[in-house]
């Protein structure tokens, strides 16, 4: 009996429960948060950089057009030419050949009927497309 009254008064002295501040239920939800925030962007970014790359290169475009020319409708064919021409002198050599081809296509422009191109229209035309294929 003795003994049970000492452990009983020993138990007197344990204080109770103390309630600790548990905050890791918030920091679990908190680097979920963060972890999907972070992934968002990663994803953002990826995503950009395959639209920025998707992008439609309209220089290659125009160069694919004259190169499809078929010199077989003349006068259709110099309008195709002198404007594909014309959107891709951007720089100071295709400009210089550009004013050197425009006054040979005029000729097959403005008329009821037309001749066929001659070799020297070509040769321009060519050295044309030529010149915007290794700088496109």
């Amino acid at each position: 009996m003795n003994q049970t009254e000492n452990i009983n008064e020993q138990l007197r002295d344990i204080k109770p429960l103390l309630e600790i501040p548990d905050s890791s239920y918030y920091i679990y939800w908190g680097l979920i948060d963060l972890a999907m925030l972070l992934v968002a962007v990663i994803l953002f970014f990826i995503a950009k950089k395959l639209w920025d790359n998707r992008k439609v290169n309209l220089a290659k475009g125009y160069l694919e057009a004259m190169k499809k020319i078929d010199w077989k409708e003349t006068k259709k064919s110099a309008y195709e030419a002198t404007h594909y021409a014309r959107l891709l002198a951007t720089d100071e050599r295709r400009k210089e050949l550009f004013s050197q081809l425009e006054p040979l296509l005029e000729r097959y422009k403005y008329k009821k009927e037309v001749d066929a191109v001659d070799q020297d229209t070509l040769n321009k035309f060519n050295l044309y497309v030529q010149v915007a294929d290794e700088s496109v």
